[in-house]
């Protein structure tokens, strides 16, 4: 398969999932929106529903739209789609894609709600709408709480075939909105190292209000975490469960 056939569904799927999923928190966090203080179940819903549009819009190369689920399939001994082997130079292109679409998904997010942004809020507001933070800082016990809800999203979705028969879009939503319910609360549940390092590096560079800083000190949480979760959930998924 040639390079853009993994490349543009790839991006435009995970542009859609931060787009989406970016604005759901905007939407709630930031001052004078019509959704302002409309609570984490809100939330977990709007991220549930981007990663419906995601996967629909990357159906063609099985949806990954997060390099946890690439790497947990290449940790799985799988094929990424159908007519896409699973290989180490085909996981590069994953998430190259996966990085631009989220970082074109953030600045997306950001024309959409210039005017709430360009308004008197503190900075780790402006910057919870791109990326995530945990509830309680202790990187260990962060990093352990990412790499579980990130397990939960890998080995549900090769238990049920999601990613490579593309049957499952709306189970793969529901999934992530049970994750958020159950497990977001101590970090924001980031469970995809794109969707948070690509709109922090898009918060760093953008021209936002009184943005304050971009937490680069927690920002190899998010990404740390969801991988090792999401190739522990690809090693495990076979012995435990035949997937």
């Amino acid at each position: 398969m040639d390079f853009t056939a993994i490349f543009i569904p790839e991006l435009v799927g995970t542009f859609l999932l931060v787009l989406l999923g970016c604005g759901v928190v905007a939407n709630v966090a930031l001052p004078g929106t019509k959704g302002n203080s409309g609570g984490f179940l809100m939330v977990n819903f709007g991220w549930g529903l981007a990663v419906f549009a995601g996967v629909y819009a990357a159906i063609s190369t099985g949806a990954h739209i997060n390099p946890a689920i690439t790497f947990g399939l290449l940790a799985a001994g799988k094929d990424f789609a159908e007519g896409i082997d699973g290989t180490f130079a085909n996981a590069l292109v994953y998430v190259l894609a996966q990085m631009i679409g989220a970082f074109l998904g953030a600045v997306a997010c950001w024309l959409a709600y210039k005017q709430h942004f360009d308004a008197p809020a503190d900075g780790a507001t402006k910057l919870g709408v791109f990326s995530t933070g945990p509830a309680m800082r202790s990187y260990g016990w962060n990093v352990v709480t990412e790499v579980i809800g990130t397990f939960v999203l890998v080995f549900v979705v090769l238990a049920f075939g999601l990613v490579q028969t593309g049957l499952g879009p709306l189970a793969v939503a529901l999934l992530v909105v049970g994750i958020g319910a159950s497990l977001g609360g101590p970090t924001g549940y980031a469970i995809n190292p794109a969707r948070d390092l690509g709109p922090r590096i898009a918060h760093a560079v953008l021209p936002i209000k009184g943005k304050g800083s971009s937490d680069w000190a927690y920002s190899w949480v998010p990404v740390v975490g969801p991988l090792l979760g999401g190739v522990l959930g690809g090693l495990l998924a076979a012995p435990l469960i035949g997937a």
